[in-house]
């Protein structure tokens, strides 16, 4: 248990303490009347002042202890909040006798969190700090911090206990900041755009807008099984129909495959849909989407990730089959002809899949060569038909698709096309991918009857999107697992532990 270790069990002793002084140690009358950020900002002129301190000013901020040095009349400690980081300096003089004697020396530490109360002034080293007047115990931490100078670098640890690296590391926090910024600056870009915000399942009778293995659930009311969205795609093209005619929703979605650095099983992304548009329409919007987004954010053009600089001033658009070749160096006789594709993946040492059919081999030779050296901003058009089961044909060559994916650094950010709204042509699509399930492909989509019917009715022409949080967010804040920008990501079960004898090891 948690509680034995030796640490713990002298600072419960000490809220006990606390308590038998008549001091509640997990107090609930806060008076704070000004953060750290604001009180730095309204007090910088005391740097002007002659004798560098204003005792008529008087504020109260609350902060967990960072930092405490503790002297024999006085000590400094530093205290943080969300906004920021302030050095408090204590004297014993300051406070009631024996207070700081008895109890702040004795039974305040660091990772407690109190409030203070003082006024402005500024060290001999130049700091703005606060002469503390009133010292208050808000909550007393019974579990200690990591040490201060190393603080949590072990990166399970800091994903099983990311209330610890939140409290540890201050750039964690402003990473999922800037997360929230960019899903506020989403909602706001299409509800300005003119879009309707809506909401759909995330527990469906079929698992589909996508090819993905779902996670299977049971609904004990209806005796049913359902599965948790992979998309919410035909949902939101049923709106569509509907008569709806510009909808968006910013959604979790759950897909039961592997975790790597840019997939967790469950992730955030913005899917909308517009009707009378096309996906080149959707090209223009996505470049005024990041330029809204940068613009908001303060973000320069020209954006590092890694070792890499984006130029997010250099948006280009290119065929996928033309990809191939200009990008991917793949021999210009090779990527129509099945046969010689699948001699030019087992020459590069690659896995050659004889069943896949020239549009999934395509998309082979695309992931292989391809992808990984699209750094700025590219948008990959016509994909194969065979690799888009609810884009609509091109009406020039019925072999591709009107869709794109937007590549940055390297990653997939979105994928669009032009949505196809021909019932017939989309009940053979399904059928051609039950045909591919019940040949092993455990992702291939299922058989959506009620949405080839919503069809059925008419869905005027139009253009969908879905773009990755995550992967946006982990873009713009150099991040690169999917985990650093995700506050509680999928982990892997610790072992359970046999006996007590090894939990001090644990």
């Amino acid at each position: 248990m948690i509680f034995d270790n030796k640490l713990i069990q002298q600072r419960i002793e000490k809220a006990k303490l606390l308590k038998e002084y008549g001091f509640n140690p997990y107090a609930n009358n806060s008076q704070r009347n000004t953060t750290v950020e604001k009180y730095i900002n309204v007090n910088g002129d005391i740097f002007e002042k002659e004798n560098k301190r204003d005792a008529n000013r008087h504020y109260i901020v609350s902060g967990r202890i960072k930092f405490l040095r503790i002297m024999g009349k006085a000590s400094f400690a530093k205290i943080e909040d969300e906004s920021g980081m302030l050095q408090v300096y204590i004297a014993r003089d300051n406070l009631p006798e024996g207070f700081y004697n008895n109890i702040f020396k004795k039974n305040i530490e660091v990772g407690d969190i109190i409030e203070v109360g003082g006024y402005p002034f500024v060290t001999g080293k130049g700091e703005l700090s606060l002469h503390v007047d009133d010292l208050k115990l808000l909550t007393k931490a019974i579990a200690p911090l990591p040490e201060k100078f190393h603080g949590i670098t072990d990166k399970e640890v800091r994903y099983r206990k990311r209330y610890l690296d939140l409290i540890m590391n201050s750039e964690v926090r402003r990473t999922f900041a800037i997360r929230s910024r960019v899903i506020s600056l989403t909602r706001r870009f299409f509800e300005e755009k003119g879009f309707l915000e809506v909401e759909t399942p995330m527990m469906h009778p079929i698992a589909g807008g996508a090819n993905a293995k779902p996670f299977v659930t049971h609904h004990n009311a209806l005796g049913v099984d359902r599965y948790l969205r992979i998309a919410p795609e035909l949902y939101l093209k049923r709106l569509i129909v509907g008569g709806f005619e510009a909808v968006f929703e910013i959604n979790r979605n759950f897909r039961n495959e592997g975790m790597d650095a840019t997939h967790n099983p469950e992730f955030t992304s913005i899917e909308f849909y517009w009707a009378y548009k096309t996906y080149k329409d959707l090209i223009e919007i996505t470049k005024e989407y990041f330029h809204y987004l940068f613009n908001h954010l303060d973000l320069p053009t020209l954006l590092p990730y890694g070792d890499m600089e984006v130029n997010f001033g250099n948006f280009r658009e290119i065929p996928l089959i033309k990809s191939l070749s200009e990008i991917g160096g793949v021999p210009e006789d090779i990527v129509c002809d099945k046969g010689k594709i699948l001699e030019y993946l087992r020459s590069n040492n690659l896995e050659a899949n004889e069943a896949m059919n020239l549009g999934q081999l395509q998309g082979e030779l695309f992931d292989a060569f391809v992808e990984a050296k699209l750094i700025d901003p590219t948008f990959i058009t016509e994909y194969p038909v065979e690799i888009s089961p609810l884009a609509r044909r091109s009406d020039d060559n019925p072999a591709i698709t009107e869709r794109f994916e937007l590549f940055i650094a390297g990653r997939e950010i979105a994928n669009a096309f032009s949505e196809l709204n021909d019932p017939v042509d989309q009940l053979e699509r399904f059928e051609a991918q039950m045909d591919a399930k019940a040949c092993g492909d455990d992702e291939a989509h299922e058989m959506d009857s009620d949405f080839v019917e919503a069809l059925s009715y008419g869905m005027a022409p139009t253009a969908g999107q879905g773009i990755g949080i995550d992967r946006l967010v982990m873009l713009l804040t150099n991040e690169h697992s999917i985990r650093d920008v995700l506050l509680f990501p999928a982990m892997k079960p610790l072992p359970q532990q046999c006996d007590n004898s090894n939990e001090e090891n644990a």
